[in-house]
């Protein structure tokens, strides 16, 4: 349990940093001045290093105790998301459109108070990198950061990152070696052909007839394409098609997602969706266009980073307060990209309960102050075990 006064102590004033984070959100890649307010946080608590403009606006930290040549990466995420806040907080977002509906305002805060206390006690050897990455919603700011040689520049043996998860009881840290979160695809469809006064539709195609089939025919991939024991999710998320009352449009477009853990499944649904569409659009004498996107991996912990961020999340809260055997969830995390690359764990922090709309990305959505001290203290204990003085 937590008996840390420097943290209690700190605590405060790293709520406040959250709810100034969260006043003023930024979209993926545009985080100029969360990331100059990063940035400035670490050359306040004397960082050796501090390095900006990484993958965009991503910024990292370096710290450096003792001789020891053995590094960590601690890993949070500065974007928001273009959802309109409906909160009623004192300080809800400033900027109409964006809002930190996910929790990555509380995530940069946290890590920027492990930041400011690991500087002051320094009771480790070796060096630990904090890294601040952009756009992790969307855009995978995680893969730009490495593509412009993260890894290179700061080499690790592991990398962690821990995310705020409502719904898991509060007081409770959950990470399971293997696969935790899912890859994602993304799609887009397009049905054309002639349209039609709604009066006359003899005169034209119907792309809208298409959709409908297409819509229920496409989760045939799901129900008798894969092993039903084999997590696989296909969901249609946006259609859209003709802007008069009267008139069948001649285009109606479509957009979807793909969620598994099994990397082949990618190239599965890919050629089955082609597959699906040009056949109702033959049926249906229009052409179909498909643009699939091949997004985020599955997220897949190692063995040794997850046995110690489980070791650093028991001297947090408790052995008997960790999770270890739960269902990996469905949603997608580019921090995936990070693993992969260089190794190491994601866990999810107990935030609690949460009502319609206060999940994450929902329009109600507020961050759970309490666990402040929690993610701070498993940051220590992660760094001062894992780096442990020679």
């Amino acid at each position: 349990m937590l008996h840390n006064d420097p943290i209690a102590a700190l605590t405060p004033e790293v709520i406040a940093w959250r709810h100034h984070i969260h006043s003023n959100p930024e979209l993926g890649f545009d985080e100029n001045e969360t990331a100059r307010f990063v940035a400035e946080k670490l050359r306040a608590f004397h960082f050796d290093e501090v390095h900006e403009g990484i993958g965009g606006t991503g910024v990292v930290g370096v710290l450096r105790s003792g001789t020891g040549a053995r590094a960590i990466g601690l890993r949070a995420e500065l974007d928001a998301l273009p959802v309109v806040e409906k909160t009623g907080l004192p300080y809800a977002s400033r900027n109409e459109g964006v809002m930190h509906a996910c929790g990555h305002d509380g995530h940069t805060a946290m890590l920027l108070g492990a930041a400011r206390l690991l500087s002051q006690s320094r009771a480790y050897d070796g060096i630990v990198y904090f890294i601040f990455q952009p756009a992790e919603e969307n855009e995978g700011g995680s893969m730009r950061m490495i593509e412009d040689g993260l890894f290179e520049r700061f080499p690790v043996e592991a990398v962690y990152a821990a995310h705020n998860w409502p719904g898991l009881k509060l007081g409770t840290i959950a990470a399971r070696a293997g696969a935790q979160m899912a890859a994602v695809d993304n799609f887009e469809l397009t049905f054309e052909g002639l349209g039609a006064h709604a009066a006359m539709p003899q005169r034209g195609d119907d792309p809208i007839l298409a959709a409908a089939a297409f819509v229920q025919a496409v989760q045939r991939i799901v129900s008798r394409s894969v092993d039903p024991q084999s997590a696989l999710v296909v969901s249609l998320t946006q259609i859209h098609g003709g802007n008069v009352g009267n008139i069948v449009p001649g285009k109606v477009w479509l957009q979807g997602t793909c969620r598994f853990f099994e990397p082949g499944h990618s190239d599965h649904c890919e050629k089955l969706i082609g597959e699906i569409a040009r056949g109702i659009a033959a049926a249906h004498s229009l052409n179909a266009t498909l643009d699939y996107r091949k997004g985020y991996p599955p997220l897949v912990n190692t063995a040794d980073a997850t046995a110690r961020a489980v070791e650093a999340a028991a001297a947090t809260v408790g052995r008997e307060k960790v999770l270890t055997e739960f269902s990996p969830s469905l949603g997608c995390e580019d921090f995936a990209f990070m693993i992969r690359e260089a190794g190491g764990c994601y866990a999810w922090i107990g935030a609690g309960d949460v009502g319609p709309g206060e999940g994450l990305h929902g329009d109600r959505y507020v961050f759970n102050d309490q666990i402040v001290p929690t993610v701070m203290q498993y940051y220590v204990n992660l760094v001062e075990q894992t780096l442990v003085p020679r």
